[in-house]
């Protein structure tokens, strides 16, 4: 960084520096004649970054990058460093210039005396560090907002848009604690769709993906909002159903059963397999049963039904 004058020397106008505005010209020119005028070169960075020091941008413009790869322009008439001089401790190295850029260069004792002789200096400070508060505070949140939409893409299953396996390795545990907690029942409904290898091979996979969507879409609808609809893998889905009985939750697996018998996957009826069925197997949390014990009860259940001709429930 050259150092190319004072600031009492130079040409430049303190109504155009916002850290000024309003404030009593005369007392700050006398205050800042000595202050030096540097230039940074473009691209350099400010070489003495971890000293607490307020710089002023003239004429050009700086770059400060952010850790998500953002970049902010600090313009003529901004400044940065402020929260250097505050907390002694910010480094300003990630801090560049995007053209030939001249800075006004304040002393961190400087700034403090001007911050104890002019209201109108502490005034125009605690308004930038508002704005900058405000601004990063606004950037958190829709980062955690981006962060949230992530995490839940992250347990969807991209082609049905239900629940995905690792949802379900992270919320089923939650619900027999629950169920274990308040005494209600938990019951889980675990699905597979009849012949689905056969409907593959002979409509193709993407006739195949589309009866997927179907199904799941048809299941999801049939659902309570306080139940959970989930792809286990291929075409096998698991519904849970938080204080459902064994009972009630036949009665849901009976409903699910018939729609699925109902959904019409072409609209030529004389296409083989123009339905979709399902076999259901149906499992209630017993005492001494865990989340792992609760989903293989439920299969061994599929399997009867399965094995009995599926098409059918099996408690």
């Amino acid at each position: 960084m050259e150092h190319i004058g004072s600031f009492g020397a130079s040409s430049y106008s303190l109504r155009d520096m916002q850290l000024f505005r309003d404030a009593d010209e005369a007392q700050l020119a006398a205050a800042l004649a000595d202050c030096v005028v540097c230039r940074l070169a473009k691209g350099k960075r400010l070489a003495d970054s971890f000293r607490a020091r307020l710089y002023i941008v003239l004429s050009g413009a700086l770059a400060e990058a952010g850790t998500d790869g953002t970049v902010n322009k600090i313009l003529p008439g901004e400044s940065v460093g402020e929260q250097s001089v505050l907390d002694e401790a910010t480094n300003l190295a990630d801090i560049s210039a995007l053209d030939v850029t001249e800075l006004l260069l304040i002393e961190a004792d400087l700034v403090w005396q001007l911050i104890d002789q002019s209201n109108g200096v502490a005034r125009n400070l605690l308004r930038l560090l508002s704005f900058r508060i405000r601004a990063a505070s606004a950037l958190l949140r829709r980062r955690q907002k981006l962060g949230e939409f992530y995490r839940q893409l992250s347990m969807n299953d991209g082609l049905t848009g239900l629940y995905n396996r690792a949802w379900l390795d992270d919320m089923l545990p939650k619900l027999v604690a629950t169920a274990r907690r308040t005494g209600g029942p938990l019951s889980v409904v675990m699905i597979d769709l009849d012949h689905f290898k056969r409907f593959n091979d002979t409509h193709g996979h993407l006739a195949g993906d589309d009866a997927l969507r179907r199904a799941a879409a048809i299941i999801n609808a049939a659902l309570r909002p306080s139940d959970f609809a989930v792809r286990y893998g291929g075409e096998e889905m698991v519904v849970l159903l938080p204080e459902t009985s064994d009972k009630l939750a036949t009665l849901v697996a009976e409903r699910l059963c018939l729609r699925l018998r109902q959904v019409v996957i072409f609209g030529d009826m004389r296409l083989p397999m123009p339905h979709l069925t399902g076999s259901f197997g149906v499992a209630t949390l017993e005492v001494a049963m865990d989340e792992l014990q609760l989903l293989a009860a439920a299969d061994a259940a599929l399997y009867r039904a399965k094995q009995a001709g599926r098409d059918r429930i099996s408690l």
